[in-house]
């Protein structure tokens, strides 16, 4: 449903990607991940886990509004994207519609309420030694978003379907995002209703990617900690079917279903492929770190996996994106001395308001767009969606689906980074 209610305040969060956008479902995904990121490896992460909770709470004060500002609605998404789309314009300029957008009993969104209830339960427990009141406020929040996702089912983009798609839809449908959020939901409070829940479901997608549509295998893997680390046999099919998960990435797994490029990539889609590889390198990382606690190994097929081998290929992806590549470049803006230079983002390509403070306006950008000078202004730290399947990346502005970077590509890359930068 579009609101034109200008009495709510939904200030903050985030931008998805290049444009002025605020769209919830991925927003929240990123919440999700930078959360679970601090939970599994906050301890390797020293003074930078302040910045991980600093950044955290930059969205969860947005989500709590988008969840509390009105009963009954969770507003899922600020910004016409279609409007903005058609603009190229600096943030501080922008113009363009600030359309409201929410979900409700009468037009639901489960995937999206279920993803908003994963992220403020897994930042619940970041906040719960720190600020226990805001943890408190996150999972009390968290438990209601999750009821209207559980209550009132239907797909997000079944309801607002020109504001969202073809741009996030919820292409897997919703039943991921309820066992994912149901599987947060369980390990902040531990509450068996949860995992009822899950098992009412019946079974998932096997599938062989995660991403901020399809959580299938990061629910897995979420629930399989259960049965790795504390020997719990009803957390058993999730083991299983997180083993399946890697069995389907491993390169010489006889069920092996995912391409490698000839530098060594992983290479599941032509659109932002680096956000499959950072948020699958994030699982690897994070099982094997489970099996490594206890000793455990795995079958694919006759093959007997230990816990180095699903080191090894995170290693190598994490190598590959900061450079140890046949382009010798630095996926990560500002790392190393080669790295992509024309970035598909208004903020980084557009003249700082120092440089040039009158308004561009909608079409007064085009014109640096179109331009072959680098950015002036240097994104550091943000992936792009990285190379094609022949390692091979232009740097082009306009090629958005190689050279715009995401927050949902960072998040997943901080857990795997951190295990890196610490020595394991």
């Amino acid at each position: 449903m579009v609101n034109y209610e200008l009495q709510v305040d939904l200030t903050g969060g985030y931008y998805d990607a290049g444009d002025n956008v605020k769209f919830n479902f991925p927003m929240a995904f990123t919440t999700t991940m930078l959360s679970w990121s601090s939970l599994e490896y906050g301890k390797k992460m020293g003074t930078e886990l302040q910045n991980s909770r600093a950044a955290i709470r930059w969205a969860t004060d947005y989500l709590l509004k988008c969840a509390r500002a009105t009963p009954g609605k969770l507003y899922v998404g600020v910004g016409d994207p279609n409007g903005d789309h058609k603009c190229w314009e600096r943030p501080e300029d922008m113009d363009t519609p600030r359309t409201v957008y929410s979900v409700s009993p009468s037009n639901p969104g489960s995937d999206v309420a279920a993803e908003t209830a994963a992220a403020l339960a897994a930042s619940s427990m970041v906040f719960r030694k720190v600020d226990p009141k805001y943890s408190r406020l996150l999972l009390a929040t968290a438990k209601k978003v999750m009821q209207f996702a559980i209550q009132y089912r239907g797909a997000y983009s079944d309801s607002l379907s020109s504001s969202v798609c073809p741009f996030y839809c919820s292409y897997s449908g919703y039943k991921d995002e309820l066992v994912w959020g149901a599987a947060w939901l369980h390990r902040a409070t531990n509450d068996p209703y949860y995992t009822n829940f899950i098992k009412s479901l019946g079974g998932g997608d096997q599938p062989d990617i995660f991403s901020w549509d399809n959580k299938y295998a990061g629910a897995y893997v979420l629930l399989s900690r259960r049965a790795v680390l504390n020997k719990d046999n009803n957390f058993e099919p999730y083991k299983q079917a997180a083993e399946n998960f890697m069995c389907k990435i491993l390169p010489n797994s006889p069920s092996s279903s995912t391409k490698y490029t000839k530098g060594g990539m992983m290479y599941k889609l032509p659109q932002s492929n680096l956000q499959y590889v950072t948020s699958i390198t994030f699982l690897l990382t994070t099982y094997a770190k489970y099996m490594k606690s206890t000793k455990h190994t795995f079958n694919c097929g006759n093959s007997i996996i230990v816990p180095n081998a699903l080191i090894n290929l995170s290693k190598r992806q994490v190598d590959y994106i900061l450079g140890v590549n046949p382009l010798k470049m630095s996926y990560m803006v500002g790392f190393s001395s080669n790295f992509p230079k024309r970035i598909h983002h208004r903020g980084s390509s557009l003249p700082s308001r120092a440089v040039r403070s009158n308004s561009l306006g909608c079409n007064g950008g085009f014109q640096s767009f179109r331009t072959q000078n680098p950015n002036p202004n240097i994104l550091t730290g943000a992936i792009v969606g990285g190379p094609n399947q022949n390692d091979e990346y232009p740097d082009q502005r306009d090629d958005y689906t190689r050279s715009e970077p995401a927050t949902y590509i960072n998040a997943a890359f901080v857990g795997p980074l951190a295990y890196f930068a610490a020595g394991r």
